[in-house]
This record gives C-alpha cells, sequence and structure tokens, in this order.
C-alpha cells in the first residue's frame, strides 16, 4: 500500500480513497490487518523529545573556562602542598554546582510535567462493528465516526460530512471554525482551505459524519510541524547570548590572569627570588584574578529570576534563557489565543432603528433587543457548561450568543419551556441558514414561530418584511442594498455577522425560509485580551516592537491590532502571507515594507519561521509567542519561544523555553522587565567583583615587583574572594529594580557584559582600592616594623573596603543616600555578615591562624578605618562632580 499525501486525498473521490488505503466504508479493516498495519506504522503518537537526563543537567553547570581554570588552580594548590587552598576552591565548585543542577532539575521537570499527552478516544468500525478506542491505537485505513465535541485523532479525508463545522484554530490559527464537505476538490489548496480533511488535534464544533484515516503519528500534517521543530532543536545552538557574553569574559580573565602570573612569577624569578616563592606569588595572583564568586553569584541571580518569574506564572525552562528575555527588542505574537481569548462574543446587536452595544451592556429592556437575544438563543444547538466555560459544547458563535442571553438574564432551557422546539433545520452549506420551530399558545391557538439565523446575504434576499418596533414593513430592495451595504461594513472591520429572522406558520411542515420577517444583524468577534492594551504600551515604552503574526484574515487581524493600540488608524496596512512569498523572492521594496510592517495576515508557519530569521539577521533578539501546533517551529527558532499554558497544545510547550501559565500576555512583559534587572544586577556584580579582584591583583604585583613583603596571602585572597566579594556581590544580584527598567529601549545583541567604559571604571575603583591599602600597608610598616601586623591591616582595609564599595554600584544619576543599593535589604544583611566574618577573623584564634593574622591595637583598626572608607569617599566626591564615573 503507497504512502500519500492530504493534498493528494483532497483531490480524491471518497471511493479512490477507500481503494487506496485498502479499506471498506461500511465494515472497515479486519483485525488482522489492523496488526499488521500497526507493525508497518506504529503507534498513532507523536514522537516527544526525550526527558533530559540529570547527567545533562549536571554537565550544562562546569561548561565554563571559569570552572576549569579553577579545576586547574585547585590541582597546583594540592601539588605544592597548599591542602587548604585546593579545598576551598574544590569546595566553591560544588557549592556552584549544586545551585545551578538543582534550579534547572526543578524547571526541567516542571516544564516536563506540562507537556504530557492527554488521551482521547473515539468511535472506529472495525469488522462491520463499531469500537471506542484510544486513538493512538488508529491505522490509515481506518474508519472513524464523529460528532460534535470530539478532539480528532488523525487526519481524516471525509467520507460523510452531516453540517459538519471544525475549530482548526491550533494549525492554521483562524479563530472562526470552517465548515468541511466529503465532496473531492478539484484543485491544489493550502492547509487551511482543505475544506474534505480532518487534522488530528482539531476539534468538532458541529454536527457528526464518517472519515477515513489517511495519516497517523508524525505523518500527519501536525507530526510533519513536530518532525520540523525536532530538527530545528538538533540543529540550533543552545546557547544564550548570556551565556556566550559569560564564556567570552571568562576566555579574557583566563588570559589575564595567566598572562600576569607568568610576568610576575618571570620578573620575580629574574631579580633574583626563590622559585617556590615566586610559583606561589604566581598562585596568589592567578586566585585573585578569577572572581570564585562569579558562577555562584551568577547562578543564584538567574535563579532568583527564574523563581520571581514563576511567582508571576512565567515558568522558564533554562536558567541562562531569564536573561535573555531582558534582551528582547521584537516580540512575534500570534492573534488568535494570546492577543485574544479564542471565543467568540457578541460586539452589537444592529436593528432597523437602533446599535445596541455590548460593551455597554447595561442597555436597557428593549423590546427590540429582547427580540434579538431570543432569537438568537431558540435558533441554536450548542450547550454551554455549567461548571467550566472550556466545556461549552457547540459553533463559537452558538455559544456567543447563549453566552449573551444567560448575561441578560435569558437562560435557553427557561425560553424553551415556555417555547417548546418541535423541529430543526440544521444549517446547511448550499442554504446558508438554519431554522428552528417553536410551539407558541397565543389567544388560545396553536401557532408555530420559526426562528432563523444565517448568512446576511441569504436571509436579506429571503425576507419580505423587516421588524419596525412593534410592527412590519415592506422590506424594499432598496433597503435591502443599504443592509448588505452595512453588512459589509461590518465584515470590513474584522467582525463575524449574523443575521437573525422569524416568521409564523401554522404547520411543522410549512417551509422555512420563505416570507421572513427581518430583525436585524449580530457581529462578533473573538475580543482582545483585556490586559493586552496595557502590555502593548508598555512594550512600546520599552523600545520593544509587537509583530502579529496569524493565519487568520487580514480584515480581522487589523481589527485586533487596532483594537489593543498595536497599529494608528492612519497607519492600518498588513502584508498577507500570499503577497510575502518565499524568502528568497523578496525583493529590496517588499523588505523595506515587512521591516514597518506590524501585522502580518494568513501567515504559514514557514513563513513565520523566514520572518523570525529575518529580524534576528538584524541583530535583533526575537521572542515568539502562540499557543497552535502551527507556531511550534517558529517558537524554536526564536531566541525565547513563550508557549500559552492553559491552551497551549503539547507541541507548542515542547518548542519553548517559556510556558505562561496564566496566558496572559502582560506576563512576558514583567518577565521581560526581570530580564532587565537580572542583566543589570548581573553587570554590577560583575563590575563589583572584577574591581575588587584587580585591587588584589594590583597590590600582589606592586609588592611583588618593588621587593616588598605580600600585603596579601593566597588564602586570605581565597577568603577575601568567597566572602567579602560573594556576599555583596549576591546581594546586588537579588535587587529588585523599579518601573524604570522599563522605560529605556533595549539593550544591542551584541553589547558585552563589560564594555570599554565599564573596564575603564573597574580599572579605576580597583587603582583607588589599591592605593588606599598599600598607603595603609606602608604606613602600618613603617610605624610598627611589624610584617605581620601591617599583613593584617591590609587585609583588613581591602576587606572593609571591598564590602563599603558596595555603595558605589548605584546607578548614574540616582541620589547618594536614597538609591537602589540603599533600599535593598540583602545589602545591608550581607554587610552585617561579613562584618561579623571580618571580626571573627581577627578574634577567633583558629581562624586568625590559618589566615596568619594576628590581634591589633586601637591605633591600627584607626588605619584599617580610614583605607577602607577613603575609596568610598573618594568615589563618591568624584560622582557628585560629575566626571562620569558611575556605573
Amino acid at each position: 500500500m503507497e504512502k500519500y499525501n492530504g493534498l493528494f486525498y483532497s483531490k480524491c473521490s471518497v471511493s479512490d480513497v477507500s481503494d487506496k488505503l485498502e479499506t471498506d466504508l461500511n465494515s472497515g479493516l479486519t483485525q488482522e490487518e489492523v496488526i499488521k498495519r500497526q507493525n508497518i506504522y506504529g503507534l498513532n503518537e507523536l514522537s516527544v523529545r526525550q526527558r533530559t537526563s540529570k547527567i545533562t543537567i549536571l554537565t550544562r553547570q562546569l561548561k565554563s573556562i571559569i570552572v576549569v581554570l579553577l579545576l586547574i588552580a585547585a590541582g597546583i594548590s594540592f601539588s605544592i602542598g597548599h591542602i587548604v587552598e585546593g579545598f576551598t576552591v574544590i569546595a566553591v565548585l560544588v557549592v556552584n554546582t549544586a545551585l545551578g543542577y538543582f534550579t534547572e532539575l526543578k524547571a526541567v521537570r516542571s516544564m516536563e510535567a506540562l507537556k504530557k499527552i492527554g488521551v482521547t478516544k473515539c468511535g472506529v468500525i472495525r469488522q462491520g462493528q463499531i469500537f471506542h478506542l484510544n486513538t493512538k491505537e488508529l491505522v490509515p485505513g481506518d474508519i472513524v465516526i464523529f460528532e460534535a465535541g470530539d478532539i480528532l485523532g488523525a487526519d481524516l479525508r471525509i467520507a460523510q460530512a452531516n453540517n459538519i463545522n471544525v475549530n482548526e484554530s491550533i494549525l492554521t490559527g483562524e479563530s472562526a471554525p470552517v465548515d468541511k464537505i466529503s465532496e473531492a476538490l478539484e484543485e491544489d489548496t493550502i492547509l487551511a482551505e482543505r475544506s474534505n480533511i480532518l487534522f488530528k488535534g482539531t476539534s468538532m464544533t458541529r454536527g457528526s459524519g464518517k472519515g477515513i484515516v489517511i495519516a497517523t503519528g508524525m505523518d500527519t500534517e501536525v507530526g510533519v510541524i513536530a518532525k520540523e521543530v525536532q530538527i530545528g532543536a538538533a540543529s540550533r545552538d543552545e546557547t544564550t547570548p548570556l551565556e556566550e557574553r559569560l564564556n567570552k569574559l571568562a576566555g579574557q580573565i583566563v588570559w589575564f590572569s595567566l598572562a600576569i602570573a607568568a610576568l610576575i612569577a618571570v620578573s620575580g624569578i629574574m631579580a633574583g627570588k626563590a622559585p617556590m616563592l615566586m610559583l606561589e606569588t604566581a598562585i596568589a595572583l592567578a586566585i585573585a584574578t578569577i572572581p570564585e564568586g562569579l558562577p555562584i553569584v551568577a547562578t543564584l541571580a538567574l535563579a532568583k529570576g527564574m523563581w520571581r518569574m514563576a511567582d508571576n506564572n512565567a515558568l522558564i525552562n533554562k536558567l541562562a534563557a531569564v536573561e535573555t528575555l531582558g534582551a528582547t527588542s521584537i516580540i512575534f505574537t500570534d492573534k488568535t489565543g494570546t492577543l485574544t481569548e479564542n471565543k467568540m462574543k457578541v460586539q452589537l446587536f444592529k436593528s432597523l432603528n437602533s446599535i445596541f452595544h455590548m460593551n455597554n451592556i447595561e442597555a436597557k429592556e428593549e423590546g427590540e433587543l429582547r427580540r434579538l437575544l431570543e432569537i438568537g438563543i431558540l435558533c441554536n444547538n450548542s450547550e454551554l457548561s455549567q461548571e467550566k466555560k472550556s466545556h461549552n459544547i457547540g459553533d463559537p458563535m452558538e455559544i456567543a450568543l447563549l453566552s449573551i442571553g444567560e448575561e441578560f438574564g435569558l437562560v435557553r432551557a427557561k425560553l424553551l419551556e415556555q417555547k417548546p422546539e418541535v423541529k430543526e433545520v440544521p444549517f446547511d452549506s448550499s442554504t446558508l441558514m438554519m431554522a428552528t420551530y417553536h410551539m407558541l399558545k397565543e389567544k388560545n391557538e396553536e401557532t408555530i414561530l420559526v426562528a432563523v439565523k444565517g448568512a446576511p446575504e441569504a436571509i436579506i434576499s429571503h425576507s419580505t418584511y423587516i421588524r419596525n418596533r412593534t410592527e412590519d414593513n415592506v422590506f424594499n430592495e432598496e433597503l435591502k442594498r443599504e443592509w448588505i451595504k452595512e453588512n459589509h461594513a461590518l465584515a470590513s472591520d474584522g467582525l463575524r455577522i449574523l443575521a437573525l429572522a422569524e416568521k409564523k406558520v401554522k404547520r411543522v411542515d410549512d417551509e422555512p425560509f420563505s416570507n421572513l420577517t427581518f430583525l436585524g444583524l449580530v457581529a462578533l468577534l473573538d475580543p482582545p485580551r483585556s490586559d493586552v492594551k496595557e502590555a502593548i504600551i508598555k512594550s512600546n515604552e520599552a523600545g520593544i516592537k509587537t509583530i502579529m503574526v496569524t493565519g487568520d484574515q487580514e480584515g480581522t487581524a487589523l481589527k485586533i491590532a487596532k483594537d489593543i493600540g498595536l497599529i494608528e488608524s492612519d497607519n492600518c496596512y498588513a502584508i498577507n502571507g500570499k503577497n510575502l512569498g518565499p524568502k528568497q523572492d523578496w525583493s529590496e521594496e517588499l523588505i523595506e515594507k515587512i521591516d514597518k510592517t506590524q501585522v502580518f495576515s494568513r501567515v504559514s508557519p514557514v513563513q513565520k519561521l523566514e520572518l523570525i530569521k529575518h529580524f534576528q539577521s538584524k541583530n535583533a533578539v526575537v521572542a515568539m509567542t502562540g499557543d497552535g501546533v502551527n507556531d511550534a517551529p517558529a517558537l524554536k527558532n526564536a531566541d525565547i519561544g513563550v508557549a500559552m499554558g492553559l491552551r497551549g497544545t503539547q507541541i507548542a510547550k515542547e518548542a519553548a523555553d517559556m510556558v505562561l501559565q496564566d496566558d496572559r500576555f502582560n506576563t512576558i512583559i514583567l518577565a521581560i522587565k526581570q530580564g532587565r534587572i537580572i542583566y543589570s544586577n548581573i553587570q554590577r556584580f560583575v563590575v563589583y567583583l572584577l574591581s575588587c579582584n584587580i585591587s588584589e591583583i594590583l597590590i600582589v604585583s606592586i609588592a611583588s615587583l618593588m621587593n616588598m613583603p605580600l600585603p596579601l596571602l593566597p588564602l586570605q585572597i581565597l577568603f577575601l574572594n568567597l566572602v567579602t566579594d560573594v556576599f555583596p556581590a549576591l546581594a546586588l544580584g537579588m535587587g529588585e529594580g523599579g518601573p524604570s527598567y522599563l522605560k529605556s529601549s533595549p539593550r544591542p545583541r551584541d553589547e558585552q557584559i563589560i564594555t570599554k567604559r565599564k573596564w575603564a571604571l573597574i580599572s579605576l575603583y580597583g587603582i583607588i582600592l589599591t592605593s588606599c591599602v598599600i598607603s595603609g600597608f606602608l604606613y602600618t610598616l613603617k610605624t610598627t616594623s611589624d610584617d605581620q601586623e601591617a599583613l593584617t591591616v591590609s587585609f583588613l582595609s581591602l576587606a572593609f573596603g571591598q564590602v563599603f564599595h558596595v555603595f558605589n554600584m548605584r546607578l548614574e544619576n540616582s541620589n547618594i543616600f536614597v538609591n537602589e543599593i540603599t533600599k535593598n535589604i540583602h545589602i545591608w544583611g550581607a554587610i552585617c555578615l561579613c562584618t561579623l566574618l571580618l571580626v571573627a577573623t581577627i578574634y577567633i584564634p583558629g581562624l586568625r591562624s590559618i589566615l596568619s593574622l594576628r590581634l591589633i591595637e586601637l591605633e591600627s583598626w584607626k588605619i584599617v578605618a580610614y583605607a577602607s572608607l577613603s575609596p568610598l569617599i573618594i568615589i563618591q566626591v568624584l560622582t557628585k562632580l560629575k566626571l562620569g564615573i558611575r556605573i
């Protein structure tokens, strides 16, 4: 049996499809044939990305040049007998790795829990009998029976169609359900226009029928997209911009460390100093150069951001992805279910004399409005769930009519008690109308009310009268043309339009659609989510461009774009996917238009990918939001893929870096703000750590070159790097930021964590710290002639100087006393903790001995106070003079 695609089967007759798949429409496949085909095609399920192993997560934590250098430093320390230093470095690596591992493990497992595949069942004809089976047991050639409310488990060629209407939004992006037929199509069609094919994962909103399974598992249209996502995942470089920057910074630090260590060692040996002493000095310099606390602080800062985002319903898959959000310059967003509620709502009713806008629903109990509502409720075969709105069954437009009726106190069940339904004429694609017959008692006589709804052109053409408040007027041709024109005007605004009409008859057999009384029009729309407009304003203020890419119609897309403030009324144009074409055919003129356009309609999944890659080639950091299967390839290839947690499909969640558990577009903006805060915090603590390390390097280097006693020993440097550096740096990483982070443009994609200006600041800060500490060291040496006393003074001076240096990390133009640093409670906690630990190094004998320190007198403490506070005062004075030395 040969394998063909959906396009081929759409052009075949039902009998030809049956012959190709060697099946019988009435009896289905035999059990033997089913087993045979399951062996060939496998189970009808999508292959899911393998569970991320613990080893993989652990390995990610060790992929850092700094980690490698620390391991080398530990190895050298052990080899020359510096056991304490060696174990201290190892302890740093263990703590950092454990923090990153457990944080990321929790995030990955949470994401995997969201991606579990649900179980669905369907009716299948096999060996002449109907079985209710798990859809994963389906094979090509199976005969499936379906009805309203079913989720389709495979791709089907429709064999029998009874008023079928299907919601295909997860695949095509179009919010309105589409009608389906069983007849063969004559021409090649795009996926969204294959009206005789049902697709896996889509849902029946109306009707019933029978279909032949033409594809299962990864051969379905959904499976093809899933395959593209997996291929893209395999070929994509998973390294985030932050990881790239940290790796580059680590590389620079490594080479700087090796160069300084080698220079000092060679200089000392050439000057006649003992080789072992110079080796120890070189190790001290290497340890001073490496910011041992950087991996820990970076991991905890990112983890804190991840936890904050989780509290705001944004679940992150990977630690470093948190920061990438902060660099986002373009948000590509799907329309249906992301910007809109993914459910139809009535916007207005229009009668001959009035327009009733539903956003002003305290609308009076107008007789005309009540009549329109009643006809919309009676001519209806959908059902509202009393428990969950997501369990409503039927056509979304009919559900919208029932919902608006209930808001006015009109419940269908109660109306039917007063006006029992005795007959229904289902919607038919040939008449484009539906009718229900209801028994009435008027003046002791029984009459029948015929409630009719359908396409405006059809109902207007079948209407003889038009309701004018309480009486009926003749519906002449001129008036009909005006109503047709009104219908087109509403439709051009992206609204879905139905017409409502009625008539009274004597018998149930009387024809339903002749001599109708036209009541008016009802306009419906899948409305924008309530918080989207505010989120768009925030994204504009943050310099982020929001672009709508949807499979829906242009008019609907533009209507939503205007309502949410995405485009202005004088800039209301969209690019249609048909006019976009493949990327290789884009002209310079089209590219210029693409760069300015914010709405793309009727866009295919491939075109979404091409648009994302186009903007990425222009150095943009692109976030892509979506919930449907059709969004998955774009989600995977964007810099940050954002899936909807409530309505998102399994494939969309599989492809995403972040899942919004509340489906709110505004949550993306909050996540971007957190990303920016985290990046700013990272920049601050990197500047802080490196300026502290530079001061240590300069102090040891100057002492070595000038043949002075060492003001710092290797173990003391390690203590500083892991205590007085880490805790203030960690506190900087916990900063919560403020509203100003959404008031500036995103940083460039290729901006380094440490720019040239920041390197200059790091050097200046380091020189100021070094000068004050060296002066205190030399003064103590001169006045006491005690090397250990001077060593203790220089150690404490630098330690406290680094602790106070955290106050120099405030933002430019911020108040000297009230700013992000002084308002950060973690900073004050870090200062108190560091002070206690430093005092402990002097007054706890065992610790004092390990660090080669001694007790000092009050006079030496005064020198410590001078040398440690001077850098803070000098830098604050220079800042006040506006010399541009603020971060």
